[in-house]
């Protein structure tokens, strides 16, 4: 289904049992290439029986060191189980875990917990997830110097892509370089392009003002998908946050609208499935670039401040996924 046009499914969801099941057969049947987890899926994931024992046998130590335990070990068996898609393939076959996302702000922490996190974890398809926050950007830059394949998330303005890009860009300038690897060496990295958490935000907003609703998110996504390809470096533009809440959309809605050349799609299970029943074959229609101004000027002449909806949509993110992450350590505590 998605080798015509270099585009990768990834599953947005990592459970032990999971792993040890449905996973292996998606990844198997070439369903899916990858996958992703954040505080939020890991926060639902320990809630399952399959953890209790180990929990129990570290019991007494620091919240943050059991949970990085529990994490790890998922991660690992991911990366294990998706380490032959990446060495025939080292644009696809990755897991991403995510940094303790209190340190978002936090430059040096973020590098530091980046560096030891990989090391930990000790395979090289694992993509360490960095909030593209002003601090994150900057960690971002020295995980790529130091090898460590980077997944930037939390991406929803122009500026943001472009900041993350012009960092990339600048470290893999800093390595070609110094000349110590080769360009099919260079670890990759990926933007998270969050998509429905737009519509979700303003379709109320969208309908009151008799625009079609469900497009925001997508305009939005190719908008920032054709500034990734622009740059021409090993970075792939990631479609995340792509399932859908509530009947008026299909579940696959936000795959098969952003179905482009060399794009990835983080979905959960329910889009995934919903999306190989349809057998997609063909690309989607990507606009161009005077239809994107076109769209986003009738959103600002309607009274739509896209950038201030992305900058909120930034926060809430953030406090999403620290609260998630607080929740967790309180529950090992």
């Amino acid at each position: 289904m998605s080798e015509n046009i270099s585009f990768s499914l990834w599953c947005d969801f990592i459970e032990r049992e999971f792993l040890e099941n449905q996973f292996q057969t998606l990844v198997q049947s070439k369903v899916i290439q990858g996958a992703t987890s954040n505080p939020v899926i890991f926060q639902q994931a320990f809630a399952n029986a399959s953890y209790q024992k180990q929990k129990e046998y570290f019991k007494g130590k620091e919240p943050k060191e059991i949970y990085e335990n529990l994490a790890i070990e998922d991660i690992k068996r991911a990366a294990e189980i998706l380490l032959p898609i990446y060495e025939d393939n080292p644009n696809d076959g990755y897991i991403s875990f995510e940094i303790d996302p209190n340190l978002c702000d936090n430059a040096k922490g973020s590098i530091d917990e980046g560096v030891r996190l990989f090391k930990s974890i000790g395979y090289p398809n694992v993509m360490i997830k960095i909030p593209a926050t002003k601090a994150g950007i900057v960690a971002m830059e020295e995980l790529i110097l130091q090898g460590i394949p980077v997944n930037a998330t939390l991406v929803f303005s122009k500026e943001q892509a472009i900041e993350c890009m012009e960092s990339f860009k600048k470290a893999y300038g800093i390595l070609k370089e110094s000349n110590k690897m080769e360009l099919k060496e260079y670890p990759r990295a990926v933007l998270s392009i969050f998509v429905s958490r737009f519509d979700r935000k303003c379709d109320e907003v969208f309908k009151n003002k008799e625009i079609p609703t469900g497009t925001l998110g997508i305009k939005n996504a190719q908008q920032l998908y054709k500034i990734v390809k622009d740059y021409s470096l090993p970075v792939r533009p990631l479609f995340a946050s792509t399932g859908v809440k509530g009947g008026e959309l299909e579940p696959s809605y936000y795959i098969k609208e952003l179905y482009h050349p060399y794009a990835i799609n983080t979905a959960p299970l329910t889009a995934l499935e919903s999306f190989i029943e349809l057998n997609v074959v063909d690309s989607a229609y990507l606009p161009s670039d005077e239809e994107l101004e076109d769209y986003f000027k009738m959103l600002k002449e309607a009274g739509i401040d896209v950038e201030k909806v992305a900058r909120e949509l930034l926060q809430e993110g953030l406090q999403g996924f620290k609260e998630a992450f607080g929740k967790i350590l309180e529950s090992l505590n």
